[in-house]
């Protein structure tokens, strides 16, 4: 008698657990990222991100231990998702190529994720606060795509200062956009941005 041949071995169970954690996790980040770019850091509670979460309160304290590292939780994990995304867009790219590419990848971001984008005009700017380091830290990484672009074309110019009038441009032109004049194609503030930021190149 032929025996039949063994199938495929089941995959090992998984408990979830840490798939739930890390639901919890971002669904709290999701909420304060939400509430604070409406509200401002000061006036948004924990409670207040618990209920628009849908969690228990400690839930927040569990998953960060306090609001400010909640909120340095969610600058640091915003700004290395975007320098994650401009570092892939200028890849292979060098001098004006790569400005542009910078320019269209952050107005996608913004446009992405608009929430984040006005709670960094609004806060990571502001200084004083105890998450102020790690965000220094992060930020650098970020605009530093920039710098690298603007050094390897035009070493006379401070790439530093070019890097953050490029980003800073950007940034507040893509708001501008989506909250003024949403029903311009992102061609158009694209260009606008371009025509303005590359007249030294």
């Amino acid at each position: 008698m032929t025996s039949t041949p063994p199938g495929p071995a089941a995959p090992p169970r998984r408990s979830g657990r840490g798939d739930r954690g890390a639901g919890t996790r971002a669904v709290i980040v999701d909420a304060a990222v939400s509430l604070i770019a409406d509200r401002g850091f000061s006036a948004t509670s924990v409670d207040d991100i618990a209920s628009e979460a849908g969690v228990a309160k400690g839930s927040i304290y569990y998953n960060f231990g306090s609001k400010t590292a909640l909120f340095e939780a969610v600058i640091v994990e915003g700004v290395g998702r975007l320098t994650t995304a401009l570092r892939a867009a200028a890849d292979g790219l060098e001098g004006r190529a790569a400005i542009e590419a910078l320019v269209s990848e952050l107005l996608d971001q913004v446009r992405t994720h608009p929430d984040f984008a006005k709670l960094m005009v609004a806060e990571i700017f502001r200084t004083g606060r105890d998450w102020q380091e790690s965000i220094r830290l992060v930020r650098e990484e970020s605009m530093g795509i920039f710098a690298d672009a603007v050094a390897a074309s035009r070493p006379d110019l401070d790439p530093s200062l070019t890097a953050a009038a490029i980003f800073g441009a950007t940034l507040v032109t893509g708001l501008e956009w989506l909250a003024f004049q949403p029903h311009r194609p992102v061609a158009d503030v694209r260009q606008s941005v371009l025509a303005t930021v590359l007249d030294a190149y």
